[in-house]
């Protein structure tokens, strides 16, 4: 059965980095689209980035220039690169699996548990 499992997540101070690690098993990897995602309480879960087999990424207008999605095919493993992080980054991240590079989280298929950013001012 498809798995996805966050790690990476923390406290870190305003104007320092993170970066997040998903790995997945269960399904193709390769063949997967993959997206971060974000939730904090009361609101609906946003989208970060994502990116897909041929190495196309997409990224929101809160994440450009400051996130780098990447792959590492070979073990199975999407990160995110989070630098020059913000209290508003502040949220629970989530790994997600889906057929196409999309921003919706309703075309993503597999979800992970989640792994908590707090970034604090």
């Amino acid at each position: 059965q498809a798995q996805l499992v966050e790690s990476g997540g923390g406290l870190v101070q305003a104007g320092g980095s993170l970066k997040l690690s998903c790995v997945a098993s269960g399904f193709p990897f390769n063949r997967y689209a993959m997206g971060w995602f974000r939730q904090v309480p009361g609101k609906e879960r946003d989208f970060v980035a994502a990116i897909i087999w041929s190495g196309i990424t997409d990224y929101a207008e809160s994440a450009k220039g400051r996130f780098t999605i990447s792959t590492d095919n070979a073990k199975n493993t999407v990160f995110l690169q989070m630098n020059s992080l913000k209290p508003e980054d502040t949220a629970v991240y989530y790994c997600a699996a889906g057929n196409r590079l999309r921003r919706r989280s309703e075309d993503y298929n597999y979800w992970g548990q989640g792994t908590r950013v707090t970034v604090a001012s």
